[in-house]
């Protein structure tokens, strides 16, 4: 499958070399522009109607986030490309887009160009694109939304309803306060990855519980969540997470 591509960076070391490399590992990868400039970046997509764009996030008078909310239908896929930037990679990570960390690795290039073949085959850039414009607007993590991969498609689930991830022979079971549980193809570390943050406690190699749901601990070494799901609490986490618990 060809892709037609357009890369964007303020740096035009960093575009030569994404090039060279794509050219090297990625030859599905049809590179029709690229620019320095998010101004005119902008004309190029709109001119150019690439399947993909290669997005650098830091750039200066307008960041990758600001270019694409200048799209009403942001409907290309995206694969960002970032120093480490921690808040920006979990933006990004909770809806399921593509991105690569500089200095970009070729394993990583290489699977990131794959899963966005995937993607474009089933059309979900619009979808995935606006909840990551959705949630860059909400400061409070439990009100953002992440996208589940599921066997009937993609979930797009709100962090608060989460109750707790309970993994199931490499699978993830996501439990909800509102709704019946979900099954992702993705394992539990997939999940304790996506979901690390202070609201959120792993108190046992299978299950991550959100601290917002917690109703009881019992002495005997269980949690009780909203639904009156009862978990166990593993012997060598119970002092930290009793710790974890004091205010």
């Amino acid at each position: 499958m060809s892709i037609t591509a357009l890369l964007i960076d303020d740096e035009p070391k960093a575009i030569s070399i994404l090039e060279d490399k794509l050219k090297r590992h990625c030859p599905q990868v049809q590179v029709v522009g690229s620019s320095q400039n998010p101004t005119e970046a902008i004309e190029l997509i709109k001119n150019l109607t690439p399947q993909l764009i290669f997005l650098d996030i830091s750039m200066p008078g307008m960041t990758g986030f600001e270019l694409l909310k200048k799209f009403e239908k942001p409907d290309f896929e995206i694969i960002f490309a970032t120093a480490y930037d921690q808040y920006a990679i979990e933006a990004i990570k909770h809806c399921a887009i593509g991105y690569l960390v500089k200095p970009i690795d070729n394993d990583d290039l290489v699977a990131a160009v794959h899963a966005a073949s995937e993607n474009i085959i089933e059309k979900s850039a619009l979808a995935k694109n606006r909840q990551l414009i959705e949630n860059l607007g909400v400061q409070k993590f439990q009100k953002k939304k992440i996208i589940i991969p599921a066997t009937s498609g993609l979930e797009f689930v709100s962090i608060d309803t989460i109750t707790h991830c309970e993994g199931v022979d490499g699978y993830t079971k996501i439990h909800f306060s509102d709704r019946k549980p979900i099954l992702s193809s993705s394992s539990i570390g997939h999940f304790i990855k996506l979901l690390n943050h202070a609201d959120f406690y792993q108190v046992h190699k299978s299950f991550l519980i959100n601290l917002n749901h917690l109703e009881r601990y019992l002495n005997e070494g269980y949690v009780v969540v909203t639904g009156d799901h009862t978990i166990p609490v593993s012997r060598s986490k119970r002092t930290d997470f009793l710790q974890h618990l004091k205010p």
